[in-house]
């Protein structure tokens, strides 16, 4: 290896290969040929590579540790609120339950990013409006257009939280694109958390238990509690100070699940056309279709801003323009269907809530196809993919508050 190191050190792609060959020799040499070719700028390059040390994990400023553990007090109180105040689960959790966790989120990032007074009170008005908007909406799990009124609530804050996170560059698609990432990201820290969670709790049971104390109640009824609705905070805090911990998961899974899906897709589709299940008649399967639309949709979105551009081999686009396709497909169907069920019974709020989204999700699927063929065919760069899924953001985020506030007025609160 020291002769090889020597013979190439003109040579960046050798050194490279041989370097991702047999790292822990590559390194050994290197540092051991390094005083023959200290003057070389290459050299110097990789020595400083090679024997970097990185700083130990941060855990954020004092300051930021007290702002997380008090959003994580304040997001487990509003959690228990029920049982300190007598309000009704049955009334407050439906509507409420979304505010046990983006507010919190919107005021670290407001804090985090050093946001102008006039952005916080944006984001701020948005939450009270909201706020008071869905615990002053009559209706209960009878009524359609509450129903969705809480199904889509969630999808507004989300967006709440994405200008919060992307302050004060909004309007930059790539921040926006950080903000998918990070989403994927926490996904995959709060399951870490909530996963070491459920360890530490099934310990500190069992050992209670073999003294003859059974704190089950207590423990569940405010530490498990408290731990849901911190779990997402914490998370959030520590993807923001330790990003190298989570980085490189996210697209790995996406880039493992992602040929998975595409699989599982295509025979699913298959599937459904030789075992005659009907969309069009079949009120419970064709919300099945469209769950199934949202959750591809999603995976779609993720692998792209889950992995820089520059970093997708042309496998991986062309599994993603596979599986585009296929969910183009699945979105036919689907739109098919809802259209058809408008035409043979009309117009109820689940029907059009269902085929607005299904034109939302299809129009932005038909441009990522676009652009996705165009880069297989390097008619295009491959930044366009990313720049139209961030460009979809805001209307996702306009769809849902369409739903959201405009539904119960326009169909009577039914």
């Amino acid at each position: 290896m020291h002769q090889q190191i020597l013979a190439n050190i003109d040579h960046p792609e050798q050194l490279e290969r041989l370097y991702r060959e047999n790292r822990s020799v590559f390194t050994a040499s290197f540092n051991a040929v390094f005083p023959q070719i200290n003057t070389h700028p290459l050299a110097l390059a990789w020595y400083a590579r090679l024997n970097y040390k990185e700083d130990g994990l941060s855990w954020g400023s004092i300051r930021e540790r007290w702002i997380v553990a008090i959003l994580c007090l304040l997001a487990g109180a509003l959690a228990k609120l029920p049982q300190f105040t007598g309000i009704s689960e049955e009334f407050f959790y439906p509507r409420n339950i979304t505010f046990v966790l983006f507010p919190f989120l919107v005021g670290y990032f407001l804090f985090k990013r050093g946001a102008v007074f006039n952005d916080a009170i944006k984001a701020g008005l948005v939450i009270l409006f909201s706020s008071v908007y869905i615990n002053m909406l009559p209706g209960d799990e009878k009524h359609d257009t509450f129903i969705l009124a809480c199904v889509h609530l969630p999808f507004v804050l989300w967006s709440v939280t994405a200008f919060a996170f992307s302050i004060p560059d909004w309007k930059d698609h790539r921040v926006r694109l950080d903000f998918l990432r990070f989403n994927g990201d926490l996904l995959v820290m709060t399951a870490l958390i909530l996963l070491a969670g459920g360890i530490l709790t099934a310990i500190t049971l069992g050992l209670f238990s073999l003294i003859g104390l059974n704190i089950e109640e207590f423990y569940f009824k405010y530490i498990v509690v408290w731990g849901l609705a911190s779990a997402p905070i914490v998370a959030t805090h520590l993807v923001q100070v330790m990003p190298q911990l989570v980085e490189r998961v996210s697209p790995v899974i996406a880039r493992v699940f992602t040929p998975l899906v595409v699989v599982m897709l295509s025979i699913y589709l298959i599937a459904v056309l030789t075992t005659g299940k009907d969309p069009y008649n079949d009120r419970e399967f064709l919300l099945m279709f469209n769950g199934l639309l949202i959750g591809v949709m999603a995976i779609i979105l993720f692998s792209v801003a889950g992995t820089a551009n520059s970093n997708i081999s042309r496998f991986g686009y062309a599994m993603l323009m596979v599986l585009s396709l296929l969910t183009l497909a699945v979105n036919g169907i689907a739109f098919s269907a809802i259209l058809f069920r408008i035409s043979e019974w009309g117009i109820t709020p689940n029907r059009m809530a269902v085929l607005g989204g299904n034109v939302v999700i299809m129009g932005n699927l038909m441009m990522v196809a676009w652009r996705l063929v165009a880069v297989m065919k390097r008619n295009r760069d491959p930044e366009d993919v990313g720049r139209c899924i961030a460009s979809y953001i805001p209307i996702y985020a306009a769809w849902a508050a369409i739903v959201a506030f405009l539904f119960p007025v326009l169909f009577g609160f039914c």
